[in-house]
């Protein structure tokens, strides 16, 4: 199986079986994922921007439109704040949206990223 039918596998997997997956691959490769986050995130664009230009240390995350992908955003919200689906599709239903706020920029971009590789059109604040 080449990494193409590895990527579209994962695609097509619930959120709980990919949570599962993460787990199984920190526990036998002894790695996290939360180790590897700071380093993406590091590299993202514009973070320096943001540091350099004395941001507030909070932040929050706002969705202002759920593309194409509405499903997927929608799974996406689910994982990142542990709503059930019911509450993250009212959400993606009432833009523009506050995903998550009072949070550090890291994790900000972190999120961001996580939903606009969803599809999903997203401003921090």
């Amino acid at each position: 199986m080449g990494k193409v039918e590895i990527l579209q596998e994962i695609e097509n997997m619930s959120v709980k079986d990919l949570a599962d997956l993460v787990e199984m691959i920190e526990e036998r490769f002894n790695v996290s994922a939360a180790m590897a986050a700071p380093v993406a995130v590091a590299a993202a664009p514009g973070a320096e921007a943001e540091d350099a230009g004395g941001a507030s240390d909070t932040m929050k995350v706002v969705l202002t439109s759920a593309g194409q992908k509405k499903i997927q955003v929608i799974k996406e919200i689910k994982e990142i704040t542990g709503k059930g689906l019911k509450e993250c599709k009212e959400i993606v239903d009432a833009l523009p949206a506050v995903i998550k706020e009072g949070i550090g920029g890291d994790e900000a971009t972190s999120i961001k990223e996580k939903l606009e590789g969803a599809g999903a059109e997203v401003e921090l604040q």
